[in-house]
């Protein structure tokens, strides 16, 4: 669980040159329904964060929740070829088509967001924040529903 500060400080002192609000909650997309009912169970999570000359994917700790930026994936902006976003069921699915090959990714659709695994990593808070126990809701606090279009627009445009 971080919050978009965070992850902006982890790549800048990695030496990366984070898009300020391009930052959003991913997993690699299922192969198929078995592979999408297992992943269900064990997922591994990562911030898709948009830099300056690169994507880096910067995964959770399955133990802790906080981010590992020693586990970083970066992919420079000159390898990717193309990229495709397509709804997929209440996910949207990125395919990132490099010099290397297709790196396949989901990001869950911000409308549900704060009761999905991304709107926990978001804002830390899981279920908490839509207001269920208190009067006051955390929905706002949101960075990847507030980030998930602009990201995905400027994912199109590479």
């Amino acid at each position: 669980m971080a919050s978009q500060r965070t992850v902006s400080g982890i790549l800048r002192r990695a030496g990366y040159d984070p898009v300020e609000g391009r930052a959003i909650i991913v997993t690699y997309a299922a192969h198929d329904l078995s592979d999408r009912i297992a992943r269900f169970f064990c997922n591994e999570f990562y911030v898709l964060q948009m830099c300056r000359h690169s994507v880096v994917l910067l995964p959770f700790s399955k133990l802790t929740l906080s981010l590992r930026r020693e586990a970083a994936l970066e992919i420079p902006l000159c390898e990717i070829r193309k990229v495709t976003v397509r709804e997929d069921g209440l996910n949207w699915r990125i395919d990132l088509d490099t010099v290397n090959g297709r790196i396949s990714l989901s990001a869950q659709q911000k409308e549900l967001s704060e009761f999905r695994s991304s709107g926990a990593l978001a804002t830390g808070l899981g279920w908490l924040n839509t207001g269920f126990l208190g009067a006051k809701s955390l929905a706002g606090d949101n960075w990847h529903r507030d980030n998930l279009d602009d990201t995905l627009r400027d994912l199109r445009a590479l």
